[in-house]
């Protein structure tokens, strides 16, 4: 039975940049799911995540809230303001929704609060079932085990091809040793998909979040999806027939990046070393292959996950949103994974994918220029179901773009920001402006003295060229700096 009220699915992934995307033309992907999902919604071109890594952007989104007021700024950070907050699923619940949590979560505090089903990818406190537990039952936790230990460069008797052991950097890549269907992805949508059986038989609306871990490492995807690319040599592409595209900015310099991410590429010991793959670009070929297969894989499931809604009846009054918590290199500037500190500025690991979806009530096959940020789904859901907001001093600090999405009214950002305890972001339709910060921990590494970065993304796509020290940008600069002074003060209650 169909419910009267809209249902909402937010399919998520985890370091899923946004241009690895088949609508985005990307050289070697291909996402007809994804591609699809985007036809039949609205597809953000200029998304952006509130920091570059999992859990302060988590927290974030789900919370309404900017990680600065949080006091969320890194992947270890709790603070008292964490257990104050109303998540999102805590307000859909006391709207009498079903509220279930599958996959990663990586949330804390009171961010994780307000789940009726929660069954995540690991340990999460207090969870009954998680696909750990499950995939161990099943008889393959050695299998899981082997594949976890990949992000480390660990050693692994079935070394690629059968070549024996290998320990080559913690980038290292390899088919799984798992199953096609006891993957962490196939265990995120087989609950999703007996989930929304179960409701398509109640009036009852839901907020189900559906949490992949995918492209995030370790790299050790389907043989079904590795396989498809040429590794062998840099060409132009799969999409052509031909071995997989060099990265845009794969041969940036080091001189010309900052201080940790020269650090990383000049380093030998795990983890984090680029040394040997950029001595042996074969490490990076399989890598980067690697994290592509683990985007198709998500699409693949994203595509059975809709089929699912399509065949219960429940496609035309779901929201469907995906999205991911930031992004990641990919070989760009010659680095792989995220760097989890010591930057916060490139497009490879800020821009994020966004796209929401619902026949019932949105528009259709539009790409928005507009600038939003992760941290507006939250005032977007609770406006486009009614929901309300949370009362007290919690007051979200995203914006609706449900005027938007119904009837195109602009968003009306001028600027975003993104921002963890190294750097901030300030980014505008043209220009982007990365400010070091002072250290927010004691003993954390101070980047201040490098000096800050200014990118003209009109002329340089790829953010090559700092052009911070160009007189003929001072106005600009003090525009940005201006912005992100005005940013703080509405973020710090």
């Amino acid at each position: 039975m169909k419910t009267k009220h809209l249902n909402v699915l937010l399919l998520f992934s985890d370091q899923h940049r946004a241009d690895v995307l088949g609508c985005e033309n990307h050289s070697d992907v291909s996402t007809p799911n994804l591609d699809q999902l985007a036809k039949e919604g609205i597809r953000f071109e200029r998304a952006y995540c509130q920091d570059g890594v999992c859990v302060p952007s988590r927290c974030s989104f789900i919370s309404g809230l900017y990680p600065r007021t949080l006091g969320c700024l890194d992947n270890g950070d709790r603070s008292p303001m964490m257990d104050k907050v109303v998540s999102m699923q805590k307000m859909f619940q006391s709207n009498n929704y079903l509220t279930a949590a599958f996959g990663k979560r990586h949330l804390f505090q009171a961010c994780d609060e307000g789940w009726d089903i929660k069954k995540s990818h690991l340990i999460e406190e207090h969870d009954e079932e998680n696909y750990m537990k499950w995939v161990k039952e099943k008889g393959y936790g050695r299998e899981f085990a082997r594949d976890w230990a990949a992000e480390w460069g660990g050693s692994h008797p079935e070394g690629p091809e059968g070549a024996g052991e290998f320990q080559v950097s913690s980038m290292c890549a390899r088919p799984t040793l798992l199953p096609e269907d006891m993957t962490a992805e196939a265990y995120t949508r087989k609950e999703t998909v007996e989930l929304l059986e179960k409701c398509s038989k109640s009036d009852r609306p839901f907020f189900i979040f559906s949490s992949f871990l995918r492209p995030h490492q370790p790299y050790t995807p389907l043989r079904k999806y590795y396989d498809l690319f040429d590794r062998s040599h840099w060409g132009k592409g799969r999409i052509m027939g031909e071995g997989m595209a060099k990265p845009p900015a794969f041969d940036q310099p080091p001189e010309d990046l900052p201080p940790l991410l020269r650090e990383r590429m000049e380093k030998t010991n795990i983890p984090w070393n680029h040394r040997p793959a950029h001595e042996d670009q074969q490490i990076f070929r399989d890598a980067i292959a690697a994290y592509y297969a683990g985007v198709m894989e998500i699409d693949t499931c994203i595509g059975q996950i809709m089929e699912a809604l399509e065949r219960l009846g429940l496609k035309e009054n779901t929201i469907v949103i995906y999205t991911s918590d930031h992004g990641e290199f990919a070989g760009g500037h010659g680095i792989m994974e995220k760097i989890a500190s010591g930057h916060n500025v490139y497009e490879d690991t800020l821009r994020i994918p966004m796209m929401i979806s619902c026949p019932a009530i949105l528009r259709h096959g539009i790409v928005s220029k507009d600038l939003v940020e992760l941290v507006d789904l939250y005032p977007t859901l609770m406006d486009l179901c009614s929901c309300g907001s949370p009362s007290g001093m919690q007051k979200l600090q995203g914006r609706s773009l449900s005027a938007h999405l119904k009837g195109g009214s602009p968003v009306g950002r001028k600027f975003a920001v993104s921002e963890n305890w190294s750097q901030a972001a300030v980014i505008t339709d043209r220009y982007k402006l990365g400010i070091w910060l002072e250290p927010a921990k004691k003993g954390a590494a101070d980047y201040r003295s490098w000096g800050n970065m200014l990118f003209d993304r009109k002329m340089d796509p790829w953010e090559l060229k700092n052009c911070h020290s160009d007189e003929n940008l001072s106005e600009i600069k003090d525009e940005l700096g201006m912005m992100y002074e005005e940013w703080k003060r509405i973020s710090e209650y």
